[in-house]
């Protein structure tokens, strides 16, 4: 089917694929994986009682027969194609999806809204690997972009008790607060191993949302025995690990990647209100202007987080 673009969200992987930097990506290329829009015409085999309808798109396309997908998790599909990396993607007027990808969304979901599944698909991905309970974890988010959906599902979706969050930049660690975590520290200027003992703190699950090699180690030497460690990232740099560390406490290690069949999950929070993508949308450009987002989203780190592309058609 074919969608009528409406909305468009940037990622720190559109910023790679701009400049070549991701090894997936070969230009010509479409970018593009977050986008929502209306469904404007239908091909072969695809109910055209859809037209007209809104929705957000999923980019991930699986086989559906092989291991990964045979054990739900088509999101490392061994065929995997992802739309915006393999395949063109919603940086355009219109795009073309598999009709299963295309997930209707409700009328009182409001479009500044549905554009932001796909990004909370990725913190509803996280929290199904480690599965939080709202008693006895203290989550430490080592923040990146996605660090602040996974905050807002954390609170909002799992009622977890104590939230931390780390970063280097105050606001972003401001943008944390707003998303509900209940203590931030920035790790640029205190000790943090100190910090947290003199709390009598031990996380037990902690989120890299960050993606630096050497954030493994802390988090396994910072960890609470039986904790889980939870990796979001795509670095291709090496970590510097000691295996007795994560043997000793018996620590669960996990990582996750885009989302497997996550959207209905996420359709479903935005419904009852558990999260608020209003908080994460800073700066809107008209698409005709994307490379001008990309730069603000490049350089920015301090007061830029989701930036949206329109199109008004």
């Amino acid at each position: 089917m074919r969608v009528s673009i409406k909305l468009a969200g940037i990622c720190g992987s559109d910023s790679h694929i701009y400049r070549g930097h991701n090894p997936f990506a070969k230009y010509p290329r479409v970018i593009g994986h977050e986008f929502f829009g209306v469904i404007d015409a239908t091909g072969e085999g695809v109910d055209p009682g859809r037209l007209g309808q809104r929705v957000s798109v999923d980019p991930v396309i699986s086989c559906g027969h092989c291991y990964p997908c045979s054990v739900g998790k088509p999101n490392v599909c061994t065929s995997l194609v992802v739309l915006g990396v393999h395949r063109d993607g919603g940086f355009a007027e219109y795009a073309v999806v598999p009709a299963k990808n295309a997930w209707p969304i409700p009328d009182a979901i409001p479009d500044k809204h549905a554009v932001m599944v796909e990004p909370f698909t990725i913190a509803a991905n996280v929290t199904g690997q480690a599965k939080p309970d709202g008693t006895g974890y203290r989550p430490g988010v080592w923040r990146g972009p996605m660090g602040l959906v996974t905050v807002q599902a954390l609170k909002g979706v799992y009622n977890v008790r104590q939230v931390i969050v780390v970063d280097r930049i105050d606001e972003r660690l401001a943008m944390a607060q707003r998303s509900g975590a209940d203590w931030v520290l920035n790790n640029g200027n205190l000790d943090l191993h100190k910090a947290l003992e003199e709390k009598g703190i031990k996380p037990t699950l902690i989120i890299d949302a960050a993606c630096h090699p050497s954030i493994l180690q802390e988090a396994i030497t910072l960890a609470s025995p039986a904790a889980r460690i939870v990796l979001m990232g795509f670095s291709s740099d090496p970590s510097q690990i000691v295996q007795q560390g994560i043997t000793g406490k018996e620590l669960s290690i996990f990582s996750s990647r885009l989302n497997a069949n996550k959207f209905p999950v996420v359709i479903d929070w935005l419904e009852k209100g558990l999260i608020d993508p209003e908080k994460l949308i800073t700066h809107t450009f008209d698409y005709h202007h994307v490379t001008d987002a990309i730069e603000l989203f490049e350089k920015d780190q301090r007061q830029c987080c989701k930036v949206l592309l329109t199109f008004d058609q």
